[in-house]
């Protein structure tokens, strides 16, 4: 029984978030996803159904347009933490999706938290 790598990815992700709604106590979620060349995070009330703040390494105040690292990675969690606040929102819970907990998702994590998030 060979799975694919995309399918894999898809029940991981599934497996996660189902996790999550079972703890998610009507706080919003911290939805991260991560491609080659970009990394973007959402911050989502799912009993509304909508989002209340976003931030992508594509925004140009950001200056990271083009990277995707780590450095780019805390920018976008430093931002996300700053939009949460003027949201009104300190504490969500972290959707990493079917991305593994470590390097550019942990790096966004960390800085999200030292901008005052709490997860």
């Amino acid at each position: 029984m060979a799975n694919s790598k995309r399918e894999l990815f898809l029940k991981r992700r599934l497996r996660v978030r189902n996790k999550l709604r079972k703890m998610a106590d009507g706080r919003a979620r911290l939805s991260v996803h991560r491609s080659n060349k970009n990394i973007s995070v959402q911050l989502i009330d799912d009993v509304k159904g909508v989002t209340l703040a976003s931030a992508s390494s594509l925004e140009k105040d950001l200056g990271v347009v083009g990277k995707n690292n780590v450095e780019a990675a805390a920018k976008v969690g430093a931002a996300i933490a700053d939009r949460a606040k003027k949201a009104g929102v300190s504490e969500c819970y972290f959707d990493r999706g079917g991305f593994l907990f470590h390097g550019r998702v942990k790096a966004l994590a960390d800085a999200a938290r030292e901008g005052g998030l709490k997860f």
